[in-house]
Protein backbone atom coordinates (compact mmCIF):
# COMPACT_ATOMS: atom_id res chain seq x y z
CA UNK A 1 0.00 0.00 0.00
CA UNK A 2 1.41 3.43 -0.89
CA UNK A 3 2.36 5.62 2.04
CA UNK A 4 0.15 8.38 0.68
CA UNK A 5 -2.74 8.33 -1.76
CA UNK A 6 -6.08 10.01 -2.14
CA UNK A 7 -7.77 7.03 -0.49
CA UNK A 8 -5.36 6.93 2.47
CA UNK A 9 -5.65 10.70 2.99
CA UNK A 10 -9.45 10.58 3.05
CA UNK A 11 -9.50 7.43 5.18
CA UNK A 12 -7.27 8.97 7.86
CA UNK A 13 -9.16 12.28 7.84
CA UNK A 14 -12.60 10.69 7.94
CA UNK A 15 -11.65 8.16 10.61
CA UNK A 16 -10.61 10.99 12.96
CA UNK A 17 -13.48 13.33 12.05
CA UNK A 18 -15.74 14.22 14.97
CA UNK A 19 -19.09 15.96 15.06
CA UNK A 20 -17.50 19.13 16.40
CA UNK A 21 -15.15 19.23 13.41
CA UNK A 22 -18.03 19.63 10.95
CA UNK A 23 -19.24 23.24 10.72
CA UNK A 24 -22.75 23.81 12.02
CA UNK A 25 -24.03 24.99 8.65
CA UNK A 26 -22.65 21.86 6.95
CA UNK A 27 -24.25 19.60 9.56
CA UNK A 28 -27.60 21.37 9.31
CA UNK A 29 -27.72 21.17 5.56
CA UNK A 30 -26.57 17.54 5.61
CA UNK A 31 -29.44 16.75 7.98
CA UNK A 32 -31.87 18.55 5.67
CA UNK A 33 -30.71 16.41 2.76
CA UNK A 34 -30.96 13.29 4.94
CA UNK A 35 -34.59 14.17 5.70
CA UNK A 36 -35.19 14.73 2.00
CA UNK A 37 -33.79 11.27 1.19
CA UNK A 38 -35.87 9.61 3.91
CA UNK A 39 -38.98 11.08 2.34
CA UNK A 40 -37.94 9.70 -1.04
CA UNK A 41 -37.59 6.21 0.41
CA UNK A 42 -41.21 6.40 1.49
CA UNK A 43 -42.40 7.89 -1.79
CA UNK A 44 -40.79 5.14 -3.91
CA UNK A 45 -41.61 2.26 -1.56
CA UNK A 46 -44.62 0.94 -3.49
CA UNK A 47 -43.52 1.85 -7.00
CA UNK A 48 -42.87 -1.07 -9.38
CA UNK A 49 -39.12 -0.45 -9.15
CA UNK A 50 -39.29 -0.26 -5.35
CA UNK A 51 -41.28 -3.47 -5.09
CA UNK A 52 -38.89 -5.32 -7.41
CA UNK A 53 -35.74 -4.40 -5.51
CA UNK A 54 -37.38 -5.18 -2.16
CA UNK A 55 -38.37 -8.64 -3.40
CA UNK A 56 -34.84 -9.37 -4.61
CA UNK A 57 -33.37 -8.23 -1.28
CA UNK A 58 -35.78 -10.48 0.61
CA UNK A 59 -34.60 -13.42 -1.48
CA UNK A 60 -30.98 -12.56 -0.70
CA UNK A 61 -31.86 -12.57 2.99
CA UNK A 62 -29.26 -12.31 5.71
CA UNK A 63 -29.33 -10.28 8.90
CA UNK A 64 -27.58 -7.40 10.62
CA UNK A 65 -29.76 -4.66 9.18
CA UNK A 66 -33.31 -3.86 8.08
CA UNK A 67 -35.28 -1.44 5.97
CA UNK A 68 -36.74 1.78 7.26
CA UNK A 69 -40.29 0.62 6.57
CA UNK A 70 -39.93 -3.13 7.08
CA UNK A 71 -38.59 -4.81 10.25
CA UNK A 72 -37.58 -8.05 8.48
CA UNK A 73 -33.83 -8.70 8.85
CA UNK A 74 -31.55 -8.22 5.86
CA UNK A 75 -27.84 -8.28 5.20
CA UNK A 76 -26.53 -4.68 5.35
CA UNK A 77 -25.51 -4.78 1.67
CA UNK A 78 -29.03 -5.87 0.68
CA UNK A 79 -30.61 -3.14 2.81
CA UNK A 80 -28.34 -0.54 1.20
CA UNK A 81 -29.22 -1.85 -2.25
CA UNK A 82 -32.92 -1.29 -1.55
CA UNK A 83 -32.64 2.09 0.15
CA UNK A 84 -30.27 3.46 -2.50
CA UNK A 85 -32.55 2.36 -5.31
CA UNK A 86 -35.58 3.84 -3.54
CA UNK A 87 -33.97 7.25 -3.00
CA UNK A 88 -33.07 7.51 -6.69
CA UNK A 89 -36.16 5.88 -8.22
CA UNK A 90 -38.17 9.07 -8.75
CA UNK A 91 -35.14 11.05 -9.98
CA UNK A 92 -35.89 13.43 -7.10
CA UNK A 93 -32.63 13.24 -5.09
CA UNK A 94 -29.91 15.83 -4.53
CA UNK A 95 -27.11 16.59 -6.97
CA UNK A 96 -23.62 18.07 -7.19
CA UNK A 97 -23.93 20.41 -10.21
CA UNK A 98 -20.27 20.21 -11.20
CA UNK A 99 -20.34 16.42 -11.67
CA UNK A 100 -24.07 15.49 -11.63
CA UNK A 101 -23.38 13.03 -8.82
CA UNK A 102 -26.35 12.14 -6.61
CA UNK A 103 -24.66 11.84 -3.21
CA UNK A 104 -27.38 11.13 -0.65
CA UNK A 105 -28.78 8.14 -2.56
CA UNK A 106 -25.45 6.39 -1.87
CA UNK A 107 -24.37 7.85 1.47
CA UNK A 108 -27.50 7.60 3.61
CA UNK A 109 -28.37 4.02 2.57
CA UNK A 110 -24.81 2.95 3.40
CA UNK A 111 -24.79 4.69 6.77
CA UNK A 112 -28.20 3.31 7.77
CA UNK A 113 -27.26 -0.21 6.73
CA UNK A 114 -24.23 -0.45 9.02
CA UNK A 115 -25.29 1.90 11.81
CA UNK A 116 -25.45 0.93 15.46
CA UNK A 117 -28.97 2.11 16.12
CA UNK A 118 -28.30 2.97 19.75
CA UNK A 119 -25.55 5.44 18.91
CA UNK A 120 -26.18 9.17 18.44
CA UNK A 121 -27.50 10.25 15.09
CA UNK A 122 -24.68 12.78 15.14
CA UNK A 123 -22.30 9.93 14.34
CA UNK A 124 -24.30 9.07 11.23
CA UNK A 125 -24.39 12.71 10.11
CA UNK A 126 -20.60 12.93 10.57
CA UNK A 127 -19.93 9.78 8.54
CA UNK A 128 -22.27 10.97 5.79
CA UNK A 129 -20.57 14.38 5.75
CA UNK A 130 -17.21 12.68 5.22
CA UNK A 131 -18.51 10.63 2.30
CA UNK A 132 -20.21 13.73 0.93
CA UNK A 133 -16.92 15.59 0.89
CA UNK A 134 -15.16 12.72 -0.89
CA UNK A 135 -17.80 12.65 -3.63
CA UNK A 136 -17.83 16.44 -3.96
CA UNK A 137 -14.07 16.68 -4.38
CA UNK A 138 -13.64 13.69 -6.69
CA UNK A 139 -16.65 14.83 -8.69
CA UNK A 140 -15.33 18.37 -9.02
CA UNK A 141 -12.02 17.03 -10.30
CA UNK A 142 -13.77 14.80 -12.83
CA UNK A 143 -16.30 17.39 -13.91
CA UNK A 144 -18.79 15.86 -16.31
CA UNK A 145 -16.16 13.61 -17.85
CA UNK A 146 -17.82 10.38 -16.78
CA UNK A 147 -21.10 11.39 -18.41
CA UNK A 148 -19.35 12.39 -21.63
CA UNK A 149 -17.98 8.84 -21.82
CA UNK A 150 -21.33 7.18 -21.19
CA UNK A 151 -21.12 6.55 -17.43
CA UNK A 152 -23.23 7.92 -14.61
CA UNK A 153 -20.75 9.47 -12.18
CA UNK A 154 -22.77 8.27 -9.17
CA UNK A 155 -22.19 4.67 -10.22
CA UNK A 156 -18.48 5.21 -10.78
CA UNK A 157 -17.50 7.13 -7.63
CA UNK A 158 -20.34 6.03 -5.36
CA UNK A 159 -18.76 2.71 -4.33
CA UNK A 160 -15.65 4.52 -3.04
CA UNK A 161 -17.73 6.86 -0.88
CA UNK A 162 -19.84 3.96 0.36
CA UNK A 163 -16.72 2.07 1.43
CA UNK A 164 -15.50 5.18 3.28
CA UNK A 165 -18.82 5.68 5.08
CA UNK A 166 -19.12 2.00 5.97
CA UNK A 167 -15.61 1.88 7.39
CA UNK A 168 -15.92 5.10 9.37
CA UNK A 169 -19.30 4.06 10.77
CA UNK A 170 -17.87 0.79 12.05
CA UNK A 171 -14.64 2.21 13.46
CA UNK A 172 -12.26 0.57 10.99
CA UNK A 173 -8.63 1.57 10.93
CA UNK A 174 -7.60 3.95 8.13
CA UNK A 175 -5.61 1.25 6.34
CA UNK A 176 -8.66 -1.01 6.22
CA UNK A 177 -10.86 1.85 4.97
CA UNK A 178 -8.40 2.71 2.20
CA UNK A 179 -8.17 -0.96 1.27
CA UNK A 180 -11.97 -1.20 1.07
CA UNK A 181 -12.02 1.88 -1.16
CA UNK A 182 -9.48 0.11 -3.34
CA UNK A 183 -11.73 -2.93 -3.66
CA UNK A 184 -14.78 -0.82 -4.34
CA UNK A 185 -13.16 0.69 -7.41
CA UNK A 186 -13.63 -2.69 -9.09
CA UNK A 187 -17.36 -2.29 -8.47
CA UNK A 188 -17.56 1.05 -10.25
CA UNK A 189 -19.80 1.33 -13.30
CA UNK A 190 -23.21 2.58 -14.33
CA UNK A 191 -23.93 2.98 -18.04
CA UNK A 192 -26.09 5.76 -19.49
CA UNK A 193 -27.60 3.41 -22.07
CA UNK A 194 -30.96 3.73 -20.30
CA UNK A 195 -31.26 7.04 -22.17
CA UNK A 196 -31.85 5.04 -25.36
CA UNK A 197 -35.15 3.52 -24.28
CA UNK A 198 -36.16 4.90 -20.89
CA UNK A 199 -35.58 1.66 -19.00
CA UNK A 200 -34.66 1.50 -15.33
CA UNK A 201 -30.95 0.71 -14.98
CA UNK A 202 -30.15 4.22 -13.72
CA UNK A 203 -32.43 3.68 -10.73
CA UNK A 204 -30.16 0.85 -9.64
CA UNK A 205 -26.86 2.73 -9.79
CA UNK A 206 -26.79 4.34 -6.30
CA UNK A 207 -28.11 1.24 -4.55
CA UNK A 208 -25.58 -0.94 -6.32
CA UNK A 209 -22.82 1.52 -5.37
CA UNK A 210 -23.86 1.38 -1.70
CA UNK A 211 -24.10 -2.41 -1.88
CA UNK A 212 -20.61 -2.62 -3.41
CA UNK A 213 -19.04 -0.33 -0.83
CA UNK A 214 -20.44 -2.41 2.04
CA UNK A 215 -19.24 -5.66 0.48
CA UNK A 216 -15.80 -4.12 -0.03
CA UNK A 217 -15.74 -2.96 3.59
CA UNK A 218 -16.57 -6.46 4.82
CA UNK A 219 -13.86 -8.03 2.71
CA UNK A 220 -11.19 -5.51 3.69
CA UNK A 221 -12.05 -5.97 7.37
CA UNK A 222 -11.32 -9.68 6.94
CA UNK A 223 -7.89 -9.12 5.43
CA UNK A 224 -8.86 -9.03 1.76
CA UNK A 225 -6.75 -6.08 0.46
CA UNK A 226 -7.48 -3.61 -2.28
CA UNK A 227 -5.27 -1.00 -3.99
CA UNK A 228 -5.13 2.28 -2.07
CA UNK A 229 -4.09 3.95 -5.34
CA UNK A 230 -7.60 3.27 -6.67
CA UNK A 231 -8.23 6.90 -7.61
CA UNK A 232 -4.93 8.14 -9.04
CA UNK A 233 -3.13 4.90 -9.96
CA UNK A 234 -2.10 4.05 -13.53
CA UNK A 235 -5.11 1.72 -13.71
CA UNK A 236 -7.21 3.66 -11.22
CA UNK A 237 -10.64 5.17 -11.64
CA UNK A 238 -9.49 8.42 -13.27
CA UNK A 239 -7.06 6.76 -15.68
CA UNK A 240 -9.44 3.96 -16.63
CA UNK A 241 -12.73 5.85 -16.91
CA UNK A 242 -11.47 9.30 -17.93
CA UNK A 243 -7.97 8.78 -19.29
CA UNK A 244 -6.81 11.75 -17.23
CA UNK A 245 -4.63 11.94 -14.12
CA UNK A 246 -6.07 12.65 -10.69
CA UNK A 247 -4.29 15.52 -8.95
CA UNK A 248 -3.95 14.39 -5.33
CA UNK A 249 -2.85 17.80 -4.06
CA UNK A 250 -5.76 19.61 -5.70
CA UNK A 251 -8.33 17.04 -4.58
CA UNK A 252 -7.22 17.02 -0.94
CA UNK A 253 -6.27 20.70 -0.56
CA UNK A 254 -7.96 22.30 2.44
CA UNK A 255 -9.63 19.06 3.49
CA UNK A 256 -11.57 19.76 6.66
CA UNK A 257 -11.33 23.53 6.24
CA UNK A 258 -13.06 24.07 2.90
CA UNK A 259 -16.25 22.03 2.45
CA UNK A 260 -16.79 21.41 -1.27
CA UNK A 261 -19.97 19.47 -0.48
CA UNK A 262 -21.73 22.79 0.16
CA UNK A 263 -22.43 22.90 -3.60
CA UNK A 264 -25.06 20.14 -3.31
CA UNK A 265 -28.49 21.15 -4.56
CA UNK A 266 -31.73 19.48 -3.53
CA UNK A 267 -34.30 18.68 -6.18
CA UNK A 268 -37.72 20.29 -6.05
CA UNK A 269 -38.97 18.44 -9.14
CA UNK A 270 -38.72 14.69 -9.91
CA UNK A 271 -36.68 14.86 -13.11
CA UNK A 272 -33.21 15.57 -14.45
CA UNK A 273 -31.71 18.43 -12.44
CA UNK A 274 -30.77 20.38 -15.56
CA UNK A 275 -34.50 20.78 -16.25
CA UNK A 276 -35.23 22.55 -12.97
CA UNK A 277 -34.36 26.12 -13.99
CA UNK A 278 -36.52 25.74 -17.10
CA UNK A 279 -39.42 24.48 -14.99
CA UNK A 280 -39.00 27.42 -12.60
CA UNK A 281 -38.99 29.89 -15.48
CA UNK A 282 -42.01 28.24 -17.09
CA UNK A 283 -43.97 28.31 -13.84
CA UNK A 284 -43.20 32.00 -13.38
CA UNK A 285 -44.03 32.83 -17.00
CA UNK A 286 -47.36 31.03 -16.71
CA UNK A 287 -48.66 34.00 -14.75
CA UNK A 288 -48.12 36.18 -17.84
CA UNK A 289 -48.54 33.74 -20.71
CA UNK A 290 -51.60 31.79 -21.85
CA UNK A 291 -50.31 28.32 -22.76
CA UNK A 292 -52.95 28.04 -25.50
CA UNK A 293 -51.48 31.09 -27.30
CA UNK A 294 -47.83 29.99 -27.21
CA UNK A 295 -46.15 29.93 -30.62
CA UNK A 296 -42.54 29.12 -29.71
CA UNK A 297 -40.52 28.28 -26.60
CA UNK A 298 -36.78 28.76 -27.01
CA UNK A 299 -34.55 27.17 -24.38
CA UNK A 300 -30.88 28.03 -24.27
CA UNK A 301 -28.91 25.12 -22.83
CA UNK A 302 -25.35 24.08 -22.05
CA UNK A 303 -24.00 21.74 -24.76
CA UNK A 304 -23.63 18.88 -22.30
CA UNK A 305 -27.41 18.90 -21.66
CA UNK A 306 -28.16 18.08 -25.29
CA UNK A 307 -27.74 14.27 -25.31
CA UNK A 308 -29.46 14.00 -21.93
CA UNK A 309 -32.62 16.10 -22.28
CA UNK A 310 -32.77 17.50 -25.85
CA UNK A 311 -31.85 14.73 -28.30
CA UNK A 312 -33.13 12.74 -30.08
CA UNK A 313 -35.81 15.33 -30.73
CA UNK A 314 -38.63 12.91 -31.63
CA UNK A 315 -38.17 10.93 -28.42
CA UNK A 316 -37.83 14.01 -26.21
CA UNK A 317 -40.90 15.65 -27.76
CA UNK A 318 -43.09 12.58 -27.33
CA UNK A 319 -41.59 10.37 -24.59
CA UNK A 320 -43.18 6.95 -24.20
CA UNK A 321 -42.13 5.92 -20.69
CA UNK A 322 -42.17 7.98 -17.51
CA UNK A 323 -38.39 7.63 -17.25
CA UNK A 324 -37.95 9.05 -20.74
CA UNK A 325 -40.22 11.92 -19.73
CA UNK A 326 -38.10 12.70 -16.66
CA UNK A 327 -35.22 13.44 -19.04
CA UNK A 328 -37.18 15.48 -21.58
CA UNK A 329 -36.82 19.26 -21.83
CA UNK A 330 -39.93 19.69 -24.03
CA UNK A 331 -42.09 17.59 -21.72
CA UNK A 332 -40.93 19.34 -18.55
CA UNK A 333 -41.52 22.85 -19.92
CA UNK A 334 -44.88 21.89 -21.39
CA UNK A 335 -46.06 20.31 -18.13
CA UNK A 336 -45.13 23.41 -16.15
CA UNK A 337 -46.95 25.74 -18.53
CA UNK A 338 -50.07 23.57 -18.87
CA UNK A 339 -50.51 22.45 -15.26
CA UNK A 340 -48.83 25.13 -13.20
CA UNK A 341 -47.05 22.48 -11.14
CA UNK A 342 -44.68 19.55 -11.67
CA UNK A 343 -44.92 16.66 -9.22
CA UNK A 344 -44.38 12.94 -8.88
CA UNK A 345 -47.32 12.01 -11.10
CA UNK A 346 -46.55 14.58 -13.79
CA UNK A 347 -44.26 12.35 -15.84
CA UNK A 348 -46.55 9.32 -15.99
CA UNK A 349 -47.61 8.44 -19.58
CA UNK A 350 -51.24 9.47 -19.02
CA UNK A 351 -50.05 12.93 -17.95
CA UNK A 352 -47.35 13.51 -20.55
CA UNK A 353 -49.48 12.02 -23.30
CA UNK A 354 -52.27 14.59 -23.03
CA UNK A 355 -52.97 16.47 -26.26
CA UNK A 356 -52.31 19.88 -24.68
CA UNK A 357 -48.93 18.77 -23.30
CA UNK A 358 -47.83 17.08 -26.53
CA UNK A 359 -48.86 20.07 -28.63
CA UNK A 360 -46.91 22.48 -26.45
CA UNK A 361 -43.88 20.17 -26.28
CA UNK A 362 -43.66 20.32 -30.09
CA UNK A 363 -43.19 24.08 -29.83
CA UNK A 364 -40.10 23.78 -27.63
CA UNK A 365 -36.76 24.44 -29.34
CA UNK A 366 -33.24 24.45 -27.93
CA UNK A 367 -30.09 26.42 -28.65
CA UNK A 368 -26.76 25.23 -27.24
CA UNK A 369 -24.59 27.92 -25.63
CA UNK A 370 -21.19 27.00 -24.14
CA UNK A 371 -21.42 30.03 -21.84
CA UNK A 372 -24.08 28.17 -19.83
CA UNK A 373 -21.79 25.26 -18.89
CA UNK A 374 -21.34 26.48 -15.30
CA UNK A 375 -23.71 24.77 -12.84
CA UNK A 376 -27.16 24.30 -14.33
CA UNK A 377 -27.12 27.36 -16.57
CA UNK A 378 -30.30 28.16 -18.47
CA UNK A 379 -32.15 30.86 -20.40
CA UNK A 380 -35.61 30.71 -21.91
CA UNK A 381 -38.10 32.90 -23.72
CA UNK A 382 -41.64 32.29 -24.88
CA UNK A 383 -43.32 33.84 -27.90
CA UNK A 384 -47.09 34.12 -27.47
CA UNK A 385 -49.52 36.27 -29.45
CA UNK A 386 -46.57 37.78 -31.29
CA UNK A 387 -45.03 39.04 -28.04
CA UNK A 388 -41.79 37.81 -26.42
CA UNK A 389 -41.64 36.93 -22.72
CA UNK A 390 -38.23 36.28 -21.12
CA UNK A 391 -37.84 33.87 -18.23
CA UNK A 392 -35.87 34.76 -15.11
CA UNK A 393 -33.24 32.05 -14.42
CA UNK A 394 -32.52 33.43 -10.93
CA UNK A 395 -35.74 32.47 -9.16
CA UNK A 396 -35.14 32.41 -5.40
CA UNK A 397 -36.55 29.54 -3.32
CA UNK A 398 -36.65 28.98 0.46
CA UNK A 399 -34.85 25.65 0.38
CA UNK A 400 -35.72 24.40 3.88
CA UNK A 401 -39.40 25.24 3.51
CA UNK A 402 -39.50 23.69 0.04
CA UNK A 403 -37.90 20.47 1.27
CA UNK A 404 -40.43 20.25 4.10
CA UNK A 405 -43.31 20.61 1.64
CA UNK A 406 -41.71 17.99 -0.58
CA UNK A 407 -41.27 15.65 2.40
CA UNK A 408 -44.91 16.07 3.41
CA UNK A 409 -46.03 15.32 -0.15
CA UNK A 410 -43.84 12.22 -0.23
CA UNK A 411 -44.86 10.86 3.18
CA UNK A 412 -48.36 12.19 3.68
CA UNK A 413 -47.14 14.49 6.44
CA UNK A 414 -45.18 12.17 8.75
CA UNK A 415 -44.31 14.74 11.42
CA UNK A 416 -42.44 12.43 13.81
CA UNK A 417 -40.33 11.04 10.97
CA UNK A 418 -39.51 14.54 9.76
CA UNK A 419 -38.40 15.59 13.25
CA UNK A 420 -36.21 12.52 13.73
CA UNK A 421 -34.58 12.88 10.31
CA UNK A 422 -34.27 16.66 10.13
CA UNK A 423 -32.85 16.81 13.67
CA UNK A 424 -30.94 13.53 13.62
CA UNK A 425 -28.12 15.24 15.52
CA UNK A 426 -30.45 15.19 18.54
CA UNK A 427 -31.78 11.64 18.07
CA UNK A 428 -30.51 8.10 17.67
CA UNK A 429 -30.81 6.02 14.54
CA UNK A 430 -33.27 3.81 16.44
CA UNK A 431 -35.44 6.91 16.92
CA UNK A 432 -35.50 7.34 13.15
CA UNK A 433 -36.62 3.76 12.58
CA UNK A 434 -39.23 3.95 15.31
CA UNK A 435 -40.70 7.16 13.93
CA UNK A 436 -40.90 5.55 10.48
CA UNK A 437 -43.28 2.98 11.92
CA UNK A 438 -46.08 5.56 11.74
CA UNK A 439 -46.09 5.06 7.97
CA UNK A 440 -46.69 1.32 8.26
CA UNK A 441 -49.54 1.38 10.77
Amino acid sequence: MPTSSIATTFAAWARDLRAADVPAEVRQRTALRVADAVGLMAAAWSTPAGAAVREVAAELGGDGSRLLLDPAPLHPAAAALVHGTLVHTLDFDDTFPSSVIHPMSVLLPTALAVADGSRPGADLITAVAAGDELLARLGSAAGRGFHSRGFQATGVLGPLAAALVAGVSQGREPAAIASAMGLSGSMSGGLLEFLSDGTWSKRLHPGWAAHGGIVADGLAARGFPGPASVVEGRHGVFASFLDVPADEDAITEGLGDRWASAEAEVKLYPCAHVLHPFIEMALALRERVDAARVERIVCEVAPWYVPIVCEPVAEKTAPVTEYQARASLPAAVALALVDGRVGVASFEPDSVGRDAVRALARRVEYVADPALAEGFGARMHVVAGGERFDGDPAVQVDEAAAVRRKFDDNTGGADALWTAARHLDDHTVDDLYESAAELTR
